[in-house]
């Protein structure tokens, strides 16, 4: 009894010195300055652009493996260097509508030895040439796309 005592205590002693820390998830190290924007009504088929902005809230460099979207018609362009504590870095999001209606985009932003991606949104309204014109009719005056 006693060297399976023994045995039982030696393997659970061996199983907590080899396990590791768990990876940060992705608010553990880095901030937006928003989650969401909204680019209000724009005209079909013309691109509009928004630079989030990425913070290192953590003490150590965050690398950017990968930036990708819910759909094509959305173009994340991740930062190539990576960010030091304390500092920012772009990360610029294109979107061409192709379709008149809502927009709801999910953007991913992976990060190296981070558990999870963060993810940020974009929305809005794609509105046709002819409505959009009208639009701008009633409004008084042009409203640009909220960059």
């Amino acid at each position: 009894m006693k060297k399976i005592f023994l045995l039982a205590t030696a393997f659970a002693f061996t199983l907590t010195a080899m396990a590791q820390p768990a990876a940060p998830k992705a608010d553990d190290v880095i901030k937006m300055n928003v989650e969401t924007h909204d680019f209000g009504k724009i005209k079909q088929s013309v691109p509009v652009t928004y630079v989030f902005e990425i913070k290192n809230i953590s003490d150590k460099p965050i690398v950017v493996s990968n930036a990708s979207a819910s759909c094509g018609c959305t173009v994340p362009e991740k930062p190539e260097q990576p960010i030091e504590p304390g500092k920012t870095a772009p990360l610029k999001v294109q979107f061409n509508a192709p379709a008149v209606g809502p927009i709801n985009k999910d953007v991913y932003i992976t990060l190296a030895g981070v558990d999870g991606p963060k993810v940020v949104h974009i929305t809005g309204e794609v509105l046709t040439p002819e409505a959009y014109e009208e639009y701008i009719k009633t409004k008084g005056k042009a409203e640009k796309p909220k960059n």
